[in-house]
């Protein structure tokens, strides 16, 4: 640990390679995870209409799906992802994005995230170095990479993500690390609280849903991270940047305006600002006045 803490940029280059490992993994998050949960609800949808199933239903038609098994293979062909096929970000630009058996393109997605969660992983140990902080940091940071990409695909934040995360934030704050526990306790309230008090708001005036519950518990777990006082930035960066690209989105690619834009996305990227720059926006915000 010492020597960590003497050289921050030894400690910085170890998690930037540790963090491409765990990108890896989370792209197997990101993909599987919403399948698993589909064939839950399946499963449990044919138990309450009383239908006798031989076995849960699977994704994929595998017999064992989780995040572990099967190994990960080409959904075109089915080729299994050899281990030299599999090395984070240098497998991608080896195979020139194609699969070695049959050449379908596998999506540059894929060491994008790789690389955006080393790239967090490696700020985080930057900034924090060897300590306390870095850890929790960089479980943070991983769920939100893995919650963001969940909701961007198929509009779900999953239970099984942001409960256990807003758990662990008030756990992590036991040691006032990021924020005094009572901070970190009002940040979970209120985090839900504020977009639960937006969605009635909005489906009392329109009689439509503007969001997903989802959404409410992500803020929380953001809040009970960083404390409350973190919310008016995360709050104020995904609300503006959302909206922005909502109504590009709608003005430039006629985006259809009855199909939901996922917030969760948004609220990620407000929450890992303000992990990163929370306290200094919000000083540099308070001495204008």
């Amino acid at each position: 640990m010492d020597l960590l803490n003497t050289e921050p940029a030894l400690f910085t280059g170890l998690v930037f390679l540790f963090g491409l490992l765990v990108g890896s993994f989370l792209n197997v998050v990101i993909h599987r995870l919403p399948k698993m949960m589909e064939a839950e609800w399946r499963a449990q949808c044919a138990e309450l209409s009383g239908e006798t199933l031989v076995e849960a239903p699977h994704p994929e038609g595998r017999k064992r799906y989780n995040l572990w098994l099967p190994r990960s293979a080409c959904t075109q062909c089915g080729h299994q992802i050899t281990a030299l096929e599999n090395i984070p970000l240098l497998s991608w630009l080896w195979l020139r994005g194609r699969c070695s058996a049959c050449s379908t393109s596998i999506s540059a997605r894929y060491p994008l995230v790789e690389l955006l969660t080393a790239l967090l992983s490696a700020a985080a140990a930057w900034k924090w170095g060897a300590s306390v902080q870095t850890g929790g940091a960089l479980l943070l940071v991983w769920a939100l990479v893995a919650l963001a990409f969940i909701d961007l695909d198929t509009t779900l934040l999953p239970d099984s993500l942001t409960l256990p995360l807003v758990w662990l934030g008030l756990l992590f704050n036991l040691g006032g690390h990021f924020a005094s526990l009572p901070d970190a306790v009002i940040g979970a309230m209120a985090g839900y609280g504020i977009l639960w008090s937006v969605y009635w708001l909005f489906k009392l005036a329109t009689g439509k849903e503007g969001m997903g519950f989802g959404d409410f518990k992500l803020l929380s777990a953001i809040g009970a991270w960083l404390g409350w006082q973190m919310l008016p930035v995360t709050l104020l960066l995904s609300s503006v940047v959302g909206a922005a690209i909502g109504v590009s989105m709608v003005v430039l690619v006629k985006h259809d305006r009855r199909v939901p834009i996922p917030f969760g996305p948004y609220l990620a990227g407000g929450g890992l600002v303000a992990l990163f720059f929370g306290a200094d926006l919000t000083q540099a915000y308070l001495a204008q006045f």
